[in-house]
């Protein structure tokens, strides 16, 4: 199964959780505007959260930007969320507003693998291949050369140098 894929399906099984244990827990409708303080699992499984990865997994960039800023905005401190936005961005081709945010989720969460595979891979499509490689290496620190954002970050990094 792809990256992609299980992101799918880590949303849609989030949203049928959220459906189904939301309207079990708080009497129908579940929701409620994030604090913050809430743990990781409440904070994704939040409507604009699950909406926004599932725009993001059909490439809908646009929803998935308006979506996930407004996750990030009551939810600021939650790195899994600056990084989507960041990605979705990216994937716009808004670099600037890219990297503000996965500088916000590296800085939350210096230790984010996928923000530091996905603000290497922009670091590439800004044409700094030097900063994607601080990246690389830092993955590589992190997490070892096996694991699948060094990989995914060192193949990106050898594709950009294949171009040049």
């Amino acid at each position: 199964m792809s990256r992609m894929q299980m992101t799918r399906a880590m949303a849609v099984g989030a949203a049928a959780l959220l459906l189904a244990f939301g309207t079990f827990a708080d009497g129908g409708g579940g929701g409620g505007g994030g604090s913050g303080s809430e743990g990781t699992d409440d904070v994704h499984s939040q409507p604009n959260y699950t909406a926004a990865i599932a725009a993001i997994n059909d490439q809908r960039w646009t929803d998935a930007i308006r979506l996930m800023r407004s996750h990030v905005l009551r939810n600021d401190s939650d790195a899994d969320g600056h990084n989507w936005l960041a990605y979705a961005y990216r994937k716009s081709g808004r670099l600037d507003e890219a990297f503000r945010h996965y500088r916000r989720a590296l800085g939350i969460d210096p230790k984010h693998l996928g923000a530091h595979e996905y603000i290497g891979e922009a670091y590439l499509q800004a044409k700094q291949p030097d900063e994607a490689r601080k990246h690389l290496q830092r993955l590589a620190e992190l997490c070892g050369m096996q694991c699948e954002q060094y990989v995914d970050l060192q193949r990106a990094i050898g594709e950009f140098q294949a171009r040049r």
